[in-house]
């Protein structure tokens, strides 16, 4: 792995970093769906076995790890709100129970950005997420995610301006 270019400014350097921690968020999610652990312990698994620095030996990732934390601790503990939100934008007669639980992790850690971090332009989080459902799918998945988030976009976001 190479390290980031000199040239790299701060603000390339923090959108790289919170890049890596949403496609760490989603696996997490994944990983957490899959075998029933919760976001602490899950946090910390990923915090000493995958999380690295520049020039660390071995096959890290260089994440945002507090920004990972707050998304997945956060998707976590606001579940219910944010899969309401999900429900109420994906069409109707599907369930978010039966979509693809990658699918469905994309969507979770989306949607808690969009309702919880206004402080990332919505635009900006569903283009990520469109980005992470394209690292895992090649077919119609990450068009349905960046539909999904962006009709959940207008409804939160809208509704936040009030």
């Amino acid at each position: 792995m190479t390290g980031p270019s000199d040239t790299e400014n701060a603000s390339e350097r923090r959108a790289r970093l919170r890049r890596a921690a949403r496609l760490s968020a989603v696996q997490a999610l994944y990983q957490m769906e899959l075998s029933g652990q919760g976001a602490s312990r899950v946090v910390k698994q990923f915090r000493d076995h995958r999380f690295g620095y520049d020039d660390e030996p071995g096959d890290y990732v260089e994440a945002d790890e507090e920004f990972f934390e707050d998304l997945l601790t956060g998707i976590v503990s606001r579940q219910d709100e944010v899969d309401g939100h999900i429900a109420g934008v994906i069409k109707q007669g599907w369930k978010l129970s039966r979509l693809d639980a990658t699918v469905r992790a994309i969507l979770r850690a989306g949607g808690y950005e969009l309702l919880a971090r206004a402080d990332v332009p919505a635009a900006a989080a569903i283009n990520e997420y469109v980005d992470v459902a394209h690292a895992f799918f090649e077919g119609p998945e990450p068009g349905f995610v960046n539909a999904t988030l962006d009709a959940m976009a207008a409804k939160v976001r809208a509704a936040g301006a009030d």
